[in-house]
Formats: C-alpha cells, structure tokens, sequence
C-alpha cells in the first residue's frame, strides 16, 4: 500500500501505556501516510500511569515507527501535555530531526497557526487538584478496559459497539459546558493575538470549527485522541481536515494484498505445473 503525502498531520493523546491506546490502529494508520511535519500534540506517553508492567510490543511499535519516520526525512515536533509534563524540562530541546516545544507557533502557507497541548486551560491538572485527575485517570483506563471486553461480547453477539466513557461525557451537562468553554477561551485568545488558526487536543474532542467574536474570527481545530475517536488532523491542498480511522478500508488493503499473494503463488504452480509435465 502506497503512502499517501500529506503536508502536515497532527496527532495527540495517544496514551500509550495504558489499556485504553488503539496501538495497532494507530499504527496502521501512521504506516499509511508519508507527513513532511508530524505533530505530536501532548499525552503521547502516558507518564501519570505508566507502569512497567504494562507497555505490549504494539505500543513500542508506535515509538519505533515515529523514529522510522524521522529517519526517511519527515521533522516531528513534540508538543508536551499534562500526561507527559514530565518531558517539559527538556522544552526547545533538538535532537535531529525531533524537536520538543510546550507550544508551537509555526507560519503554514502564509497563516498563523497557534498550536498547544491546552491543560492550561484544566483547572483540575493544576496544583492539589492534580492528584485527584491522576486518580480519575487510572478510573478512566479501567473503564476503558472493562468497555472493550464488553464490547468484544457485543461483537459477538452481532451487537454495535457502545463507548461508556463517551456516553458519561455526552451525558453530562458539566462535561458538555466544559468542552464548550475549553473551545471558546482557546478561539478567544487565538482572536486576540490575531492567529488564523488554532490547534489543541487534551479534551478528546475532535473539532473543526470557525469562531467568531466582535474582534475577529479564528478556526478551530482539536486533533482528537486515540483512545476513544482515533482521529488526527492532516494538512493538504491548503485545507485542514479530521482523519477517522477506517478499520474496512485497512481490512480491504489487506484483501486486496492476500489476493495479490494467492495470484503470484499461482502463477508459480502454473510454470512448476508446467516444466514437469
């Protein structure tokens, strides 16, 4: 499978390290692009719950493809979230072609863009509250963990998938009023410094949306996560646009080669099948 070339891809809370992290999706999908800047927008390892118990040979995949990556050209940035703040006291480090910010403002095709992880704006990741959060995350991960065996019931029974965490979120009104001032201070701010375009993740939201106040306006982007939406934001043709993951378009490429394998082994008994008889 040929990789696509996008100019710029941005992918944030991947969480690896805990039950939650689609590794094997992500990596699919990292395997299927060819970005000549990759962005990693914060909680890429998860350090609050990082155990040595628990890191499989997928998650480690992922580590080594964005290292693949940077060695056939492509410049990865490393934006640092709250999940792997501890990373922060090496902000504006450079290591070939891996740079590690807390933020980012970069020019792309004559626009500004404005790029963080935004925990700044998470009361509960900051001082005493902190603790109560690293709490709530290790909850978070063993409903994630409990959802997926579930789900797999379901999967057998021929039943859609159901996302608990999603339904809890969705559900209540506090979570839903937090999002939308999340997206709205961060659009705000963006406005006030004049900015074209606005990328956070932290919030597991994925969005593309224009915001306007009497000032201005601003387009705001959030790249999503990989634990519940498995999504990212790609740059290309002078448009932003939020990638989803597919699982039937990967199952197809895999078809599509299996079939390709089975015509080659053939056409090999053929000229066998022919030089005996």
């Amino acid at each position: 499978m040929p990789r696509r070339n996008v100019n710029v891809v941005v992918i944030s809370d991947v969480h690896l390290g805990t039950y939650g992290c689609h590794a094997q999706e992500l990596l699919q999908y990292l395997k299927s692009i060819k970005p000549s800047l990759l962005i990693i927008n914060g909680d890429f390892v998860d350090i609050w719950n990082f155990s040595k118990r628990y890191f499989p040979p997928s998650h480690l995949a992922i580590i080594q493809e964005v290292l693949n990556m940077i060695s056939q050209g492509t410049r990865v940035i490393y934006v640092t979230g709250n999940h792997d703040e501890k990373l922060r006291q090496y902000s504006e480090t450079t290591i070939g072609g891996l740079q590690i910010v807390d933020k980012l403002l970069m020019e792309i095709d004559g626009k500004m863009c404005w790029i963080f992880h935004g925990d700044v704006f998470d009361a509960t990741t900051q001082g005493s509250a902190k603790f109560f959060a690293k709490l709530g995350g290790k909850g978070y991960d063993l409903l994630i963990l409990l959802n997926r065996s579930i789900n797999w019931c379901l999967k057998v029974f021929g039943k859609e998938k159901m996302s608990f965490s999603k339904k809890v979120k969705d559900g209540v009104k506090q979570a839903v009023a937090f999002i939308n001032n999340f997206e709205t201070t961060a659009a705000d701010l963006a406005i006030d410094k004049k900015y074209d375009y606005v990328i956070c993740g932290h919030i597991h939201q994925p969005q593309k949306k224009e915001y306007k106040n009497e000032k201005g306006s601003v387009m705001y982007l959030n790249s999503g996560d990989w634990v519940e939406n498995l999504t990212a934001l790609e740059y290309s043709n002078k448009e932003w646009s939020i990638y989803t993951y597919d699982a039937t378009a990967f199952e197809k490429v895999q078809i599509k080669k299996a079939s390709q394998a089975l015509n080659v082994l053939s056409e090999e008994i053929n000229i066998y099948l022919n030089t005996i008889i």
